[in-house]
């Protein structure tokens, strides 16, 4: 392909279309004032597609394991051409405290399996062979071999790096007019910001309040995997990172808020210590918060919405993982030829408020 692309937004999303679109032929300038800062900073890094599905949320499932699939070869690639480390743990496990969670583990097993993803269910004393750091009042475990984890602010370097030798163009300023931009095509890729960027956008801002905790001498290793559950109905997750964990994250709707609380914090910890007694001794070294991109049934907006504008919001707490499958679905539908991966993803199925009337007709 030739032509020029804008790319409005430099978080995962953003710098990941930027580097595949310049790779594609495309002349690319990314519009930024602080690349990486958003979301992409804050986020836990997992790639859970199948522990975190749901009974009825299919085409969720189907679009995170599309790029599941992708992130191999995309993060093997992403650690060749720029000498970062991205993967932090090679599988994940969901751990279930009652039986009421228990019955939840299961029902999500048999889910998957009848669509063909098979999870290994683990009794108390197998979770506790794998994890010996985890309670010993777990009682259930799901184990997905396939899913891994990776740092986020590492592929956030490495994005930018392999762009920018791909001859992506930076500019460290805000764009408030993506039409205005001089540019055969504009994808906005703006996170939360999108939704002011083109009005009708059903992108919504969700805090989530993060943690990051360094291990100290003398107290347990983290855990080899990713650790997920529900603790008093509060989702929370360890995640391991370098020398010790990140720990995620608390659900607000609480429009452009990014304080991080001390109720934030308290139950993040509590939660943490429920599932991993010794967490307590390691060291606090890290609060932050982010605003998730929401959409409205979970599943990010990827497609054209004018002549002109290409849209990459809505990913939610699934950015990350969303990375690999967002970039070739952009790519794709810059060179007019949609990836068929990405179908339940179109901005059109939001109706008339996301796309142009030209579009609709036409």
């Amino acid at each position: 392909m030739s032509g020029t692309v804008a790319v409005v937004g430099g978080g995962v999303i953003g710098l990941s279309i930027a580097w595949r679109a310049a790779q594609a032929g495309w002349t690319v300038t990314v519009y930024d004032p602080r690349v990486g800062s958003g979301a992409s900073w804050v986020a836990g890094g997992m790639l859970a597609p199948l522990s975190e599905g749901w009974p009825g949320e299919d085409a969720v499932l189907t679009v995170g394991a599309a790029s599941l699939d992708r992130w191999p070869d995309f993060g093997a690639e992403l650690e060749r051409a720029t000498g970062e480390t991205l993967f932090t743990s090679q599988s994940s496990m969901t751990v279930a405290l009652d039986g009421a969670d228990a019955a939840d583990l299961r029902t999500v097993a048999d889910w998957l399996d009848g669509r063909g993803y098979h999870l290994d269910l683990l009794t108390r004393p197998q979770v506790r062979a794998l994890e010996p750091a985890l309670a010993p009042t777990i009682r259930l475990g799901l184990l997905a071999e396939a899913e891994f984890a990776v740092d986020n602010r590492a592929l956030v370097r490495a994005l930018r790096s392999a762009g920018e030798a791909a001859g992506v163009r930076f500019v460290a300023e805000a764009v408030t007019d993506p039409d205005g931009l001089a540019a055969d095509r504009v994808v906005v890729a703006a996170g939360t910001a999108s939704a002011r960027l083109r009005p009708g956008l059903p992108v919504r801002p969700v805090k989530g309040e993060v943690l990051r905790l360094r291990h100290r001498p003398g107290v347990a290793p983290a855990p080899s995997r990713t650790i997920r559950a529900s603790v008093h109905g509060r989702p929370v997750y360890l995640v391991p990172r370098g020398n010790g964990l990140v720990v995620g994250a608390t659900q607000h709707e609480s429009g452009e808020d990014t304080a991080v609380t001390v109720a934030g914090v308290r139950d993040l910890i509590l939660d943490a210590q429920a599932l991993m007694p010794s967490l307590g001794e390691y060291e606090l070294h890290e609060t932050t918060a982010g605003l998730r991109p929401m959409s409205p049934d979970n599943l990010p907006i990827l497609g054209r919405v004018s002549e002109k504008i290409v849209v990459a919001a809505g990913h939610g707490r699934n950015g990350i993982l969303l990375t690999p499958l967002s970039a070739d679905a952009v790519v794709a539908e810059l060179s007019g030829s949609p990836l068929p991966e990405a179908e339940a993803c179109k901005p059109e199925r939001f109706g008339t408020a996301a796309t142009d009337t030209r579009m609709r007709m036409g």
